[in-house]
């Protein structure tokens, strides 16, 4: 996704607030997953966020102005993007957290960066990869075994509910460095490209729903928490957070911006530990939190240099995973 240019040195006060506000946002889709799969399918849910969130995204464009994109080579593109970019993680985070706490859910979030980056080196050849790069793999997927616990063997629903939200962040994973190498450089907003999405995926659910789940249930037969929550997740996680995410890359700037995915998984846990009185292990923390170093190290965040901005035609904004 194209940005504007972000001001090299914006004051704290004029992003901080947007940057806090869209942690917190996304932090607490994973509660809101949770509500939301107790009376829903997980596909079910998934179909009503998205078709929420495509709404609330074609207002806005109605608003600024923008259009969708009309190239059928996007849309081709976005099929791709759309089915392991929104479809497939919303849909595995919420079969995830059936049978895990949605505190964990968010804490697997946060290792789409470390599958991001083999991917983009090996698969879509759009980075490259260095010793540090290395060492914060390491670092990361040995977070990752921590939080798993493997030394207390493998197997059971809670095991399984854990690689399910795992595989959610796989396939942002794919998604990421896909839109990177194939859509990222078109002369469309990153507003245009997100409605295009979502508006591809609420139609692959609407087509896949019926043959997994059956027929969607009618909204007036959910609970009004049910509905609250896939409001929440629609209309905000999935609608109004894009557009905070886009002031703070042009206020901020793209890495600023990026380093959300480290609140994220604080939200989380602490929204699943207050709302839903969810508890931990003590290692799913401590293993999360070599995740995060691990993730730090890998995108150079210890000693990094302020780089000289690049030209506004070429600047490339990556999409934050969220749950």
């Amino acid at each position: 996704m194209n940005a504007d240019t972000a001001p090299d040195r914006a004051p704290l006060r004029s992003w901080l607030p947007g940057f806090v506000a869209l942690a917190a946002i996304w932090g607490s889709s994973f509660l809101f997953i949770k509500v939301g799969v107790t009376e829903l399918h997980p596909v079910h849910l998934t179909l009503y966020r998205v078709a929420t969130g495509a709404a609330t995204l074609l207002v806005v464009l109605a608003v600024l102005r923008d259009r969708l994109p009309r190239e059928p080579r996007i849309w081709a593109h976005l099929l791709v993007v759309a089915a392991f970019g929104v479809a497939l993680p919303f849909t595995l985070f919420g079969f995830g957290e059936q049978r895990v706490e949605s505190m964990l859910a968010g804490i697997w979030n946060a290792t789409t960066p470390l599958i991001v980056l083999p991917l983009a080196v090996l698969v879509f050849r759009t980075e490259r990869l260095t010793a540090r790069r290395a060492v914060g793999l390491a670092l990361g997927f040995a977070g990752v075994l921590v939080v798993l616990g493997v030394w207390e063997g493998v197997g059971g629903a809670h095991f399984t509910g854990q690689l399910m939200c795992f595989g959610a962040a796989a396939c942002y994973g794919v998604a990421i460095p896909y839109q990177k190498k194939f859509i990222a450089g078109s002369a469309h907003s990153g507003l245009s490209l997100s409605a295009a999405q979502l508006l591809v995926a609420t139609a692959q659910l609407a087509l896949v729903a019926p043959l997994v789940a059956g027929a969607p249930p009618a909204p007036t037969g959910l609970s009004a928490r049910v509905v609250a929550s896939v409001l929440a997740l629609g209309a905000l996680g999935t609608g109004l957070a894009f557009v905070i995410n886009m002031r703070n890359i042009r206020l901020a700037g793209a890495s600023t911006a990026s380093t959300v995915t480290y609140l994220i998984p604080v939200f989380a846990v602490l929204v699943g530990a207050v709302v839903l009185g969810e508890r931990m292990n003590w290692h799913q923390p401590v293993g999360a939190l070599v995740v995060l170093v691990g993730v730090a190290v890998a995108q150079g965040l210890f000693g990094r240099r302020r780089s000289v901005p690049a030209p506004a035609a070429t600047r490339v904004v990556e999409p934050a995973a969220r749950g």
